[in-house]
């Protein structure tokens, strides 16, 4: 009795909550796909702003820049976020019908294989990836016989271009320029202290990245301060080893 009441309470501990990321965002683009959108548009603009931070302190770049050019970094880190977003969104087109035709394949090879294992070692090479860190061999096994009951007569759907994949990489598109927006406000509203706007704009940045990880720690149920010093740190250290290299 006692093991059972310790069981329902670690599932009831560990049950997804709701947040922006599934509730909003979800409803056009995959929560990581957001993630990683929120990510690399940050990493575009500390690119941006890190570097100008460098090269004024070294004195490449002439004390009068600190005056006055805000806002033409400020479109240049839009447009360059926005041009990216645009790449993103095309990618995201491509990879959806490329995947769905993926799927169409492994019913194909299903439906035609020569005996039940080939079936199932074909469900397994497709789908193990997901069902291993959340079953075990005997339950992955009676998942794969289910699915090849279920595939084998399934008729096969249209595998082209659908109106939910423009609506995903317009939403992609949207979320790079959002995302980074916060981060370009101090270059508008400092226009002639462009080297104050710089180190705010770089601040900002970081604190969405945090609040990024923080949300994204709510919506897997992990420690969202852990979740948030990782993004950022993963971001600084993206940053420093582009910057090295000569990014």
């Amino acid at each position: 009795m006692i093991r059972k009441s310790q069981r329902q309470r670690r599932r009831q501990s560990s049950r997804p909550r709701e947040t922006f990321l599934s509730n909003v965002v979800g409803e056009f683009i995959d929560p990581i796909d957001a993630l990683l959108t929120v990510f690399y548009s940050i990493f575009f603009a500390l690119l941006f702003t890190l570097s100008y931070s460098v090269l004024i302190y070294r004195g490449v770049i002439s004390s009068s820049f600190a005056g006055g050019y805000g806002q033409d970094l400020f479109v240049t880190i839009l447009g360059a976020a926005t041009a990216w977003g645009i790449i993103e969104g095309v990618l995201y087109v491509m990879s959806e019908v490329l995947t769905r035709r993926e799927r169409h394949r492994l019913l194909q090879y299903v439906q035609t294989s020569d005996s039940d294992e080939e079936a199932d070692l074909a469900i397994a090479n497709e789908l193990d990836f997901i069902l291993e860190p959340i079953t075990n061999d005997e339950q992955r096994h009676a998942l794969h016989r289910h699915i090849r009951a279920y595939l084998s007569q399934a008729q096969p759907q249209a595998v082209g271009l659908k109106r939910e994949d423009v609506t995903g990489a317009a939403a992609t598109v949207l979320l790079y320029v959002v995302a980074v927006l916060p981060s370009l406000l101090p270059l508008l509203l400092l226009p002639h202290d462009t080297r104050l706007a710089i180190h705010i704009s770089s601040v900002v940045s970081f604190l969405v990245i945090f609040a990024t990880g923080w949300v994204w720690g709510i919506h897997t149920g992990t420690n969202p301060w852990k979740t948030g010093f990782l993004l950022s740190s993963v971001c600084l250290a993206m940053v420093l080893v582009a910057k090295l290299l000569g990014g």
